[in-house]
């Protein structure tokens, strides 16, 4: 059968609605597909027909968004850094590109930063290598600069009313 007329082959991943896998054979009925848990999925290629779909094959890069939350203790001079070691690291990545690092917030337990890199290849497996690398990367250098992640807390004040008979 020719697989002109889908937008996807075998050997793509695909994700149509809540399914998701490896495009394994398209034939004349249905479409075989290879999900991450392992097992094999067969679609009618009617009901692909009739929702959207995913191909992460065509994928030339993979935007990466994530916020970072450092204690309300971090000195200013030190919440100054943040940009700039964490663009230094991205620069050092290969493959990765740089967006923008900055202070965006005050969350309820932590003073947040926005990053956003780009990393220039469309695999998962390059995407999720990158990741690590930076987030271990990050980890390293403010431990090295004494600079704390936040985590959820909460300060309770107890006032003293006891009155002296």
């Amino acid at each position: 059968p020719t697989t002109h007329c889908v937008p996807f082959e075998p050997g793509d991943f695909i994700v149509a609605g809540a399914d998701m896998g490896e495009v394994k054979k398209i034939g004349i009925k249905t479409t075989r597909i290879k999900t991450l848990q392992g097992e094999e999925l067969i679609i009618s290629n009617q009901e692909l027909t009739t929702q959207r779909i995913k191909n992460f094959k065509k994928m030339k890069e993979r935007r990466i968004l994530f916020t970072l939350g450092v204690c309300y203790e971090t000195p200013i001079e030190k919440m100054r850094k943040i940009p700039d070691i964490i663009r230094e690291i991205i620069n050092k990545e290969d493959n990765t590109k740089i967006d923008r690092v900055y202070f965006k917030s005050y969350g309820d337990f932590s003073l947040n930063y926005e990053i956003v890199y780009y990393v220039s290849s469309g695999e998962y497996i390059k995407y999720a290598e990158a990741q690590e690398s930076i987030n271990f990367a990050i980890k390293e250098a403010f431990e090295k600069e004494k600079i704390e992640f936040a985590y959820p807390t909460q300060t309770v004040f107890v006032k003293n009313d006891i009155i002296n008979p």
